[in-house]
């Protein structure tokens, strides 16, 4: 049985005259059904009004499930969590003679669906904390990490690529952020990043065990380590969309030659438009927003860079090594060298 609405698009198109495989190709059916359905007259409008006579509907077939459905009803309106196997075991018990996949899906059309939790929007004061968080990223040359620095009042973001997401690499992103921003916020928000946290203990009654070199970092910031409770990303939200929105409207759909011109099209996208456009949630622009309430509230930077007395510079982990061209010795026997001695005499 067609649809009436279907069955309308067919006459319209038979009365453009187009003929039946074109009909066929423009609904996405077969031609021979389109002979079948004007054979059978379903393409034939009332004499009378014009119109083509509404669909008859076929009548409910009854199922094996039917007298039991009040069971399944009642038992999950005092029980909303009730497997629908525990319940296919209670029917069976009293006579039900069907299948179990009948059943579950009866069960999941009819299972009372809790209200959705209200989200609650945390929100910190200018200069209180930012939210930190690597998104790896794949190119034609390689697989890259973007660190994304999102300040948490004014959602303005700090973005570059790196070809590593260690502690080193964090070290330099974080810097290069602070000096964008032009001051240090009171906290920083991770998730559970390995640079960061060596263990969290906190949802077994224990505690958060922060890398003693990650804070020896802070310290000389002057900022405090905060991390998310493992699988709660939501307390992340303000650096997690910024992730989606990075590859959405940045990554798809553009092209880049290389490192340089990557680098080179994020800063103009983070100046251009992610600091510039009105934010879903404040209403307002980040950068702007940023200027006007949160830009003194930030810590003053550190006089100098952070020295790291355990990680080993970057030159020394990599050493330069010279390949030493190849010489061709050209040889001869030893009877040549005999008449060049004598010759020379």
């Amino acid at each position: 049985m067609i649809k009436w609405e279907t069955r309308v698009l067919l006459v319209h198109y038979l009365e453009q005259g187009l003929s039946k495989a074109a009909i066929a190709r423009q609904v996405g059916i077969d031609r021979r059904t389109v002979y079948r359905w004007i054979a059978a007259g379903e393409l034939d409008p009332d004499p009378d009004t014009g119109l083509l006579p509404s669909a008859a509907r076929r009548a409910p077939q009854p199922c094996k499930l039917d007298p039991y459905r009040d069971i399944i009803r009642t038992r999950l309106e005092t029980y909303p969590e009730l497997s629908a196997v525990r319940l296919f075991q209670e029917v069976k018990a009293a006579g039900y003679p069907g299948a179990y996949t009948q059943l579950k899906d009866f069960v999941r059309e009819i299972r009372p669906k809790p209200e959705p939790e209200p989200l609650v929007r945390f929100e910190t004061e200018p200069g209180h904390q930012a939210q930190v968080d690597f998104a790896q990223v794949r190119l034609p040359w390689g697989k890259r990490f973007a660190l994304i620095v999102v300040l948490g009042y004014s959602r303005l973001l700090w973005l570059r690529f790196f070809q590593k997401d260690d502690m080193r690499t964090l070290f330099a992103g974080l810097e290069e952020a602070f000096a964008f921003f032009g001051g240090v916020p009171k906290e920083l928000l991770f998730d559970q990043m390995a640079s960061v946290i060596t263990a969290d203990l906190r949802d077994q009654g224990g505690r958060l065990v922060e890398n003693a070199e990650f804070l020896r970092f802070a310290a000389h910031w002057g900022f405090r380590v905060r991390a998310c409770r493992p699988y709660r990303a939501k307390t992340k939200g303000k650096v997690e969309r910024p992730i989606r929105y990075l590859r959405g409207n940045f990554l798809y759909g553009r092209e880049f030659l290389g490192d340089g011109d990557l680098a080179a099209q994020a800063q103009s996208w983070m100046e251009r438009t992610a600091n510039v456009r009105i934010h879903a949630t404040t209403k307002e622009k980040p950068r702007e927003r940023f200027i006007r309430d949160e830009q003194g509230q930030l810590q003053p930077l550190a006089p100098r860079p952070y020295r790291s007395l355990i990680l080993l510079p970057a030159e020394a982990e990599r050493p330069a090594v010279r390949s030493v061209p190849r010489v061709e010795v050209e040889r001869r026997p030893l009877k040549s060298y005999a008449v060049i001695a004598a010759g020379a005499r």
